[in-house]
């Protein structure tokens, strides 16, 4: 029996158990524990010095913004944040591990006991947050030439001692798809208060995932098996799916799980076995002697707190109840900080959310997608798509005429009070204009009007189109039909 080729019937036999560590790098200036610039894309080993090349006599130094990200993001993982936390020396040898060891927490974590909602088909779940820890980052092997008969590998040591938070997670997820979910808000959560850019291209943010299968209904998980730095969202969810569906292969054929870490081939779609799975007593942790024990006092954690800005979560709530959007809008709107503050201020600029929402969700983000532009860029300024919402509510401006008129904000930048004035696009509202206007249209088609006033109701429909047509669409359609009505009996 290959993967592939098991049956739907025998996988619902069994429940997966996922758990993940997710890596996330703090967006700070310099390195955790010297001042060497944390850039993307320098030559390689140029952010260096003796602290994070581990030379002899160096001593570390903690940075306090790197500190002070880290609580932000516990704190949104509604973690508790403990007063006393002490960091360790975690010991492996890599050839980018300068050091010989990393400088992280074991024992007494930053934070612990925390959760994340996550949304879905069956509604809301909530995932336990085990805890969050502070760490340094390896340096970065670089392997070149394994195609050909020359072997090389290179190392650049530019990451070594960029700071890191591990958050690790419950194992309360039961399946890809869930998985997939908490990635998502985690990384959703983690950019809205700026802690980091969470670019997976360049290492920001990586995921190890653990996954086990058992019986349904067994009361002890199976043995775990870690997926290691899967680089994209896409990948951990195929890599573990592959490795569910691995897993139960290997039971049902009475093998054993081997408790092991493994990398995910996004190539042939596969996990490949890569070592034994450490245990912490592999590691040989111990306090890291030339740091002193962090200590986070209530003033300092409630200066942090107050820095936090509304999260995701609470601001999409927030936008159905107090705006009367659907969850759909509300989702959409507050997938960005930026985005969610754009929408706001352009709904108090109209005084109207909801028709608000459907001008930003759909006609403004069709425009930026074309233009490949991010909100933030947006040649249209919040105030200004407020104002046209506005100009609609007032019956100043027709919505077929506002459509015409949105594409020119985004070329000109000008508001769009400023564009009616200068193209004379104004609506015409004016009763004695549109009753002389009404009268052509029924002069011209003498026909309808007739079918109209013979019972053909429908026909007001093409007539409203006429005047519309005869205005340029500047016609006020609601009072176009009115006066319609009222000339035709």
């Amino acid at each position: 029996m290959s993967v592939s080729a098991l049956a739907e019937s025998i996988l619902t036999k069994y429940e997966p158990v996922i758990g993940l560590e997710v890596h996330v790098q703090l967006g700070t200036k310099t390195k955790i524990f010297c001042s060497c610039p944390v850039e993307f894309g320098s030559s390689p080993n140029t952010n260096v010095c003796p602290v994070c090349l581990g030379l002899p006599g160096a001593l570390p130094v903690m940075s306090r913004q790197a500190v002070e990200l880290a609580i932000s993001a516990s704190l949104a993982l509604h973690c508790t944040v403990n007063p006393f936390s002490r960091f360790a020396r975690k010991n492996y040898f890599y050839p980018d591990l300068p050091k010989g060891y990393q400088i992280s927490q074991y024992d007494q974590p930053l934070a612990e006991h925390g959760y994340l909602d996550i949304v879905t088909e069956a509604g809301k779940k909530r995932i336990g947050v085990t805890r969050v820890h502070m760490e340094d980052d390896a340096g970065k092997s670089i392997h070149d030439g394994f195609k050909d008969s020359d072997k090389y590998t290179y190392v650049d040591l530019n990451r070594s001692g960029t700071p890191l938070i591990e958050i690790v997670s419950e194992p309360d997820m039961r399946s890809a798809d869930e998985a997939h979910a908490y990635l998502t808000e985690i990384k959703q959560v983690i950019q809205y208060i700026g802690v980091s850019d969470c670019d997976m291209e360049k290492g920001q943010l990586r995921c190890d995932a653990n996954v086990s299968v058992r019986l349904k209904g067994a009361p002890k998980f199976g043995t775990k098996v870690e997926v290691k730095n899967v680089n994209s969202f896409r990948f951990v969810k195929q890599a573990i799916e592959y490795e569910i569906e691995r897993q139960v292969e290997l039971v049902e054929r009475g093998g054993t799980i081997d408790q092991e870490s493994r990398l995910y081939d996004s190539n042939s779609g596969v996990t490949i076995g890569m070592r034994s799975k450490e245990h912490a007593h592999d590691y040989r942790y111990f306090p890291e002697p030339d740091l002193v024990p962090l200590r986070v006092s209530d003033h300092w954690l409630g200066e942090v707190k107050k820095r936090l800005p509304e999260l995701p979560a609470d601001r999409r709530d927030r936008f159905v109840s107090e705006y009367g959007l659907r969850e759909y809008d509300a989702q959409v709107l507050s997938v960005t900080r930026a985005t969610g503050d754009y929408f706001e201020i352009a709904a108090k600029a109209s005084g109207d959310g909801r028709t608000t929402s459907n001008w930003v969700v759909g006609d403004l983000m069709g425009l930026l997608n074309a233009g490949g532009k991010e909100i933030e860029s947006s040649p249209i300024s919040a105030e200004h798509l407020g104002e046209l919402v506005s100009l609609i509510n007032k019956g100043d401006l027709s919505g077929k005429l506002a459509k015409e008129i949105l594409p020119k904000m985004f070329e000109t930048g000008d508001s769009a009070s400023v564009i009616m004035e200068r193209e004379g696009l104004k609506q015409i509202s004016d009763t004695d204009a549109l009753e002389r206007m009404a009268d052509e249209v029924i002069d011209a088609n003498p026909k309808q009007a007739e079918q109209y006033k013979g019972g053909k109701t429908a026909l007001l429909g093409y007539l409203v189109g006429q005047v519309m047509k005869a205005s340029r669409g500047q016609a006020n359609p609601a009072v176009v039909t009115e006066v319609l009505k009222k000339k035709l009996g």
